[in-house]
């Protein structure tokens, strides 16, 4: 699908401004390990203390709620005619 001449060319379509921002989130979190070493930490358990740990956990997270609704999705799924 080639774009039309009346199209216009936008700013993530040039691969070095993706490379960018892809570099760019690299950066910022390794600055935020760099943070977390910073600080005394003091959690409740043993493993709060670790490094990245609320980052790991975090992502974690975030990954096993997006494959539940997948799972959720083809549960609740219904036919395109279901309310015909």
């Amino acid at each position: 699908m080639g774009r039309s001449a009346a199209e216009k060319k936008r700013w993530l379509d040039d691969p070095r401004h993706v490379t960018w921002i892809y570099r760019g989130v690299w950066i910022l979190c390794g600055l935020s390990v760099l943070a977390d070493r910073s600080y005394d930490k003091h959690g409740h358990y043993p493993f709060e203390e670790w490094l990245g740990f609320h980052g790991w956990y975090g992502f974690l997270c975030c990954v096993l709620l997006a494959l539940t609704a997948g799972l959720l999705r083809r549960l609740v799924r219904r036919d395109e005619d279901y309310y015909d």
